[in-house]
């Protein structure tokens, strides 16, 4: 067997919202269908996101359990932060130095589901 695609889908009651958000992100353009929108980067898909009227924010880490999360490593902390938060990511989790030679900080997407902006 040989995979030929490898693709994460979130759910989302908002295509338009969280399809943007990390086609802002990553650097990418969104290619949209009526229940389906892929954000593309460099002509490859990255992630995408299926329509889910009745989808459910996660509440991490306070209520809900995450059902899942992206780690994105950057090489300026500060300017993907600035970026994140710009696009409308939520804080849920502060890094102790944004400065550290590695860490991490946490957010949310607009529709709510976790991710990590990582360094170092």
């Amino acid at each position: 067997m040989k995979i030929l695609k490898q693709l994460t889908v979130f759910d989302t009651a908002d295509l338009d919202a969280s399809s943007a958000f990390w086609a802002g992100l990553l650097g990418g353009e969104v290619a949209a269908e009526p229940d389906w929108h892929t954000v593309m980067v460099d002509g490859e898909p990255r992630v995408a996101f299926q329509l889910a009227p009745n989808h459910i924010r996660p509440d991490w880490p306070d209520g809900q359990p995450q059902q899942l999360h992206l780690d994105v490593y950057v090489d300026e902390a500060r300017e993907a932060v600035a970026l994140a938060e710009s696009l409308g990511a939520r804080l849920l989790k502060a890094a102790p130095e944004l400065d550290a030679e590695e860490g991490f900080q946490v957010y949310a997407d607009p529709s709510g589901h976790p991710f990590c902006i990582c360094w170092g």
